[in-house]
């Protein structure tokens, strides 16, 4: 080796374990108590799922997040129940931290100027109403963006802000439905099922979550907002992946295969004597380890199973085998043959099962919050952590309204006699 390579490689070397110390840092003991986004506001005015859920991500990570609601009612997911935490709805308290509530009537003149004001102290605006609606109150992009040209609007709908569908309402299901979700998920000689959580508005939240951080990066060098069109069906689409791969450039489409995978075999779920084991090998020498670690090298010496390819064309008579060996041991014996196997596996658990996880408890996905009604309530934990920002529930969910003084005065600078007067009119 020339002195040259020799140099090239202690530096990568350097490098790498430079790299390594990083990886291992305690990301719990976080740098600096501010998030990425404090000092930026967010004007909400989402209620359900996939905007509340993309709020409350930019509430986590730092932003003030100002939750408008329907004086009297709220967000509908208030309703949503049971099960109540004292008069909370949990679904609402899911989603819903680091916000500030207030209530506005802004079907009313007086409830639309209080929210052109607040677009005007704001870097974010998020809505969720049927395409057109905001527009016919004069809040819609058109108008918000000559009197606050910074603003960055992000409209989350079922279908899109214009085409054949934009004026129908959007329910997860029904766009998981329409964009082939439900066609593919369910066990393989049943019906369509539905995906046991929303997961195509909570993609959809997450698609608005980042294209609002891009829109505000590319603000930075223009110094303008514009306009951000998320909505169900288009996320549904994009998120078939590779099955919509293999349909438009294969010619194949897609059906249910319960938990087994259309393109690798095996990987899936296999019953044992007390509940189930999910296994994956995605290539040739995860299989050899399957083989091993399941006592079978006959198999995987097999002429029918040494490739993928093989092991996909014959797939039901590997099955029939791997399903046998899995029922003969319980699954807590199963884990501890393959633990530091380096294949992935691992139990179907239940939520109890979930929430006690020691990894889950290690990444700090379960948190405890104090709630002026609820008490003390449990919450999912934010998924990311940062080396030098933080990242984490501030404020527990509100109450409804529970800050529309603070906000008026503090936000708008309206006296205590100003938000009398909207209180009495109804506005607020």
């Amino acid at each position: 080796m020339s002195s040259l390579n020799r140099l090239a490689v202690a530096k990568n070397k350097r490098k790498f374990h430079a790299f390594l110390k990083i990886c291992k840092q305690d990301f719990s003991l976080q740098a600096t108590s501010s998030g990425p986004l404090e000092g930026y506001r967010v004007l909400d005015l989402t209620r359900i799922l996939a905007g509340p859920f993309c709020t409350m991500l930019l509430g986590d990570l730092g932003a003030e997040v100002l939750k408008v609601e329907k004086p009297g009612q709220g967000d509908e997911t208030r309703r949503w129940g049971p099960p109540f935490r004292s008069s909370e709805s949990t679904y609402f308290l899911s989603v819903n931290r680091n916000k500030k509530s207030l209530t506005v009537d802004i079907k009313k003149p007086a409830g639309q100027q209080i929210v052109t004001e607040l677009a005007k102290k704001c870097d974010i605006l998020i809505e969720n109403y049927v395409p057109g609606k905001l527009h016919q109150m004069g809040l819609g992009y058109q108008e918000m963006q000559e009197i606050a040209p910074q603003l960055i609007y992000c409209s989350i709908s079922g279908y899109g802000t214009s085409g054949p569908y934009a004026q129908r309402a959007g329910y997860d299901v029904i766009a998981a439905a329409l964009g082939g979700l439900l066609h593919i998920t369910g066990p393989q000689d049943g019906e369509p099922c539905k995906v046991g959580v929303a997961m195509t508005d909570l993609a959809t939240g997450l698609y608005a979550h980042g294209a609002i951080m891009a829109a505000l990066l590319q603000r930075s060098k223009t110094g303008r907002g514009q306009h951000i069109d998320c909505n169900l069906l288009s996320t549904q689409v994009s998120c078939l992946a590779n099955l919509s791969s293999n349909y438009l450039n294969g010619g194949q489409e897609a059906k249910r295969w319960g938990t087994a995978h259309e393109s690798i075999v095996p990987y899936q779920a296999f019953s044992t004597k007390d509940g189930y084991f999910v296994v994956g090998a995605a290539n040739d020498k995860q299989f050899q380890i399957l083989c091993n670690h399941l006592q079978l090298p006959d198999l995987a010496n097999d002429s029918r199973y040494l490739s993928n390819a093989d092991r996909v064309k014959n797939r039901k008579t590997l099955l029939d085998v791997l399903a046998s060996r899995f029922q003969e041991k319980a699954t807590s014996d199963w884990l501890l043959v393959f633990e530091g196997c380096g294949i992935p596996y691992g139990p179907i658990n239940t939520l109890q099962q979930v929430f006690s996880d020691p990894q889950v408890l290690h990444n700090e996905m379960v948190i405890d919050m104090k709630h002026s009604t609820a008490g003390t309530i449990r919450l999912p934990g934010p998924a990311v952590r940062f080396s030098d920002a933080a990242n984490k529930a501030r404020l527990p969910p509100p109450l409804l309204g529970e800050h529309t003084c603070e906000v008026l005065a503090d936000v708008l600078g309206l006296t205590s006699s100003e938000i009398k007067k909207l209180e009495e009119a109804g506005i607020v």
